[in-house]
């Protein structure tokens, strides 16, 4: 029988002081009465029960020799098993206190179990910081995405009362504006906060893709035309099964980024269908996304440090958590003629999910 692991380590340590202790009595027992009838032949034990005094002597010392024994592999047992349980104790103490960089020291001798542990502990406790610091850099990012809009209404309200700024068509047009944004802000703050938690819940249809497609491009006609921008169309997909809603707010959020960030052109719009997936893709003609930014363009309040385009940098992230809401996903690859193309793909068939 195999014994592995830090059960089969316990078990084999009372083992082998079980052995230990029988083995020390067998001989002990055998050079006892060997010395005693070689050195002492006359002696005579007496036939009772009670140990005569040097029996009791000898017993006394196998216990004393059984005992020290034990004790050593007791210690050294111990020591491999609460070393490790001992450094997680300190991480979770220095967790508990607010300290989140705290780590369980590794053990080159700890056991299968106790290794296994400290991993998962550490593991927990780098998880738990980077929530934590994403969690601050969220909170930041809201915060400054919020205050521009912000001052400028109530700079602008303040100068109206205060006779400042005239109450005209143009001055409330221009606080429109700013509500506009914070109304588009909010929403897409909610659908990834929704997605994250698992909560954006999805009204799945079968619906005519380019008919959604031709509806969004209509919408953003004039702000491609103000632009110098063109759409070319390419859509090999009819039905489909999505949330035309959310199609429609992912595709809006792909061409928004083109309008702030391509370079006057064709944009092109395909569709494409596979035996188990869609795929609608948004082409630019450039400039394309800088090596470094490439990997962090769906994430939230990511943004190129370079870039003059306003914006919140949500966009690409409600494409991302739009494409996982429909169990799908969002990806960018640049393209032979420099510019890039943002790819949502999602399976051909949707069950929808239950809400909570």
């Amino acid at each position: 029988m195999k014994i592995v692991g830090l059960s089969g380590k316990i078990i084999a340590s009372m083992m082998a002081i079980t052995l230990l202790a029988i083995l020390l009595v067998f001989f002990t027992a055998y050079l006892f009465y060997y010395f005693m009838d070689t050195f002492w032949p006359d002696y005579i034990f007496v036939d009772s029960y009670i140990p005569s005094g040097p029996e009791l002597i000898w017993l006394a010392g196998t216990t004393i020799l059984s005992l020290s024994i034990t004790v050593a592999v007791a210690i050294n047992l111990a020591r491999h098993i609460l070393s490790p349980l001992n450094s997680v104790t300190r991480g979770i103490r220095l967790l508990a206190e607010g300290d989140l960089s705290a780590r369980a020291a590794s053990f080159n001798n700890a056991q299968n179990e106790t290794n296994q542990l400290i991993r998962d502990f550490n593991l927990l406790a780098e998880r738990l910081e980077r929530m934590t610091n994403e969690q601050r850099f969220w909170n930041a990012a809201i915060a400054h995405e919020l205050r521009t809009p912000v001052t400028i209404l109530y700079g602008r309200l303040q100068g109206m009362l205060d006779g400042v700024f005239t109450s005209d068509n143009h001055q409330l047009r221009s606080l429109l504006v700013q509500v506009d944004g914070l109304k588009n802000l909010v929403e897409d703050l909610r659908v990834v906060s929704l997605e994250e938690s698992g909560h954006l819940n999805l009204r799945l249809q079968e619906v005519n893709l380019s008919t959604e497609i031709n509806a969004v491009v209509e919408f953003m006609k004039d702000a491609l035309a103000s632009t110098q921008q063109y759409v070319e169309l390419d859509l090999a997909v009819n039905d489909a099964s999505c949330d035309p809603a959310r199609i429609r707010q992912a595709l809006i959020a792909l061409l928004t980024n083109v309008i702030k960030h391509a370079v006057p052109g064709c944009i092109k719009i395909q569709t494409r269908k596979t035996q188990h997936s869609l795929t609608l893709s948004v082409e630019d003609e450039g400039p394309g996304i800088a090596e470094a930014l490439a990997p962090h363009v769906f994430t939230a309040f990511r943004r190129s440090s370079d870039s003059n385009a306003t914006g919140s940098g949500l966009g690409l992230a409600v494409v991302a958590a739009i494409a996982r809401a429909h169990n799908g996903e969002a990806s960018c690859h640049p393209t032979a003629q420099g510019g890039t193309r943002f790819e949502i793909c999602w399976p051909h068939k949707q069950i929808e999910k239950p809400k909570t």
